[in-house]
């Protein structure tokens, strides 16, 4: 390859499949390309599960968490005032008091504190990891970058943006990024700098409705977005094709169901290694073909 682009694997509804196209897609692209995945759904990062290996190289993922020095604090309620998470609320008798899981590590309490009374401490809402996954007896193996929320965080966006950071640290030709499903904030935050989304959805009435939302997410990010029908034949495309044509958007893959794609996916290997000659497998190849022509 002679330059290196993003490609993010999406989709408006969760349980389409998503995670199951990505690592099928980064095993069949990993046989020729220089390749990097990266697990930004840190809420429930799945890849490494699907991969079957376990997480590897950990790192923490560590923001600011105020930490006020009362002796100093003048009562102003300036840092309860800018703090838009409600981490920080006034007690009766005006002091702060800090509310740590909501805390986003934004600083604008430290920033905007005229007394100086707040300094910067830390802590750890989540992890970062870095395997190397083998996918054959021959010495092919494919780089996994993986996010993960300790429970009980509710602060996604940290995290994600510390996963792309130690993900893009290191060089690839083809970064291919699994983000959560939706159309959150979260999700937007995972797709920065793409080239090009790979849309996942699935021909039922809510997998056209969530379609038409991560349709407009990709347009507004200036992202081209190919359409994926996974399942394909559980029921009519006629919903997905009717909002392909009104958001001038094209379907580039069917990936039609099997009961073999469930096997690979209980077994933790993709189907394009465990069952190369099968329908699901020349689909998944041809799309990941599509992919590294493009970029």
């Amino acid at each position: 390859m002679m330059r290196t682009v993003m490609v993010a694997v999406t989709g408006g509804k969760g349980g389409t499949g998503k995670s199951t196209i990505a690592v099928n897609l980064a095993a069949a692209l990993a046989e020729d390309e220089d390749l990097l995945l990266a697990d930004l759904d840190v809420e429930g990062p799945s890849d490494h599960i699907l991969l079957g290996t376990p997480l590897k190289d950990e790192e923490p993922i560590n923001i600011m968490l105020p930490i006020v020095r009362y002796q100093a604090c003048t009562r102003c309620g300036i840092c309860a005032q800018v703090c838009d998470t409600g981490a920080i609320i006034t007690s009766s008798d005006g002091l702060p008091v800090m509310i740590p899981r909501l805390c986003s590590g934004c600083r604008s309490c430290y920033l905007a504190c005229p007394a100086n009374a707040i300094e910067e401490g830390m802590r750890t809402i989540g992890y970062t990891y870095r395997t190397e996954v083998a996918l054959d007896g021959d010495g092919r193996s494919l780089r996994l970058v993986t996010g993960m929320l300790r429970e009980g965080e509710e602060h996604t966006p940290p995290a994600v943006i510390a996963t792309r950071r130690r993900a893009f640290s290191e060089r690839a030709d083809i970064y291919l990024v699994d983000t959560a499903a939706g159309t959150s904030n979260t999700v937007a935050t995972a797709m920065e700098g793409a080239k090009l989304a790979i849309v996942v959805t699935e021909p039922t009435p809510l997998g056209a409705s969530d379609l038409e939302m991560i349709l407009e997410v990709a347009d507004r990010m200036g992202i081209e977005p190919w359409i994926v029908i996974n399942r394909h034949g559980i029921g009519s495309d006629d919903l997905i094709e009717e909002v392909a044509r009104r958001r001038g958007s094209r379907i580039v893959s069917r990936i039609p169901y099997s009961r073999e794609v469930v096997d690979s996916y209980v077994r933790g290997r993709p189907i394009v290694l465990a069952r190369p000659d099968s329908e699901p497998s020349a689909a998944l190849r041809e799309l990941a073909a599509l992919i590294g022509g493009s970029a």
